[in-house]
């Protein structure tokens, strides 16, 4: 893709992702003790794991029970955090638009915040 200017942000992309999509995944599951796991430090001092439940099921519909989920775009920020802008599609039938905070924490991914919007490239 365009932007690249090195194999190492390619695999920083490609490793972030992976992290996002195990996490969707773990929800479909309903598995939210293996989602927490991808939280970061950050989201795991705002929210013990049922509070962290809770403010994914209430407040993220969509991410908490997904049919369709993909990247769209992404940015390396100069911290050398990523930003990646998802599309997902909820089993309500909903379409929104999200973007994840992802940071290196111990030498792993993690997700550090999520702003989701309804997605505007789908017609209503």
């Amino acid at each position: 893709p365009a932007g690249i200017a090195s194999a190492q942000p390619a695999g920083d992309i490609t490793a972030a992702t992976e992290v996002v999509m195990r996490q969707l995944d773990a929800f479909r599951r309903n598995d939210f003790d293996t989602a927490y796991t991808f939280a970061s430090t950050m989201i795991r001092d705002m929210f013990d794991r049922q509070a962290f439940e809770r403010m994914v099921r209430t407040g993220y519909p969509e991410i908490a029970s997904s049919v369709s989920a993909f990247v769209s775009e992404f940015v390396v920020a100069p911290n050398g955090g990523v930003y990646l802008r998802l599309r997902i599609g909820g089993v309500n039938g909903n379409r929104i638009e999200a973007i994840y905070e992802m940071i290196r924490e111990d030498g792993h991914w993690r997700i550090n915040g999520v702003v989701a919007k309804p997605d505007a490239s789908e017609p209503a």
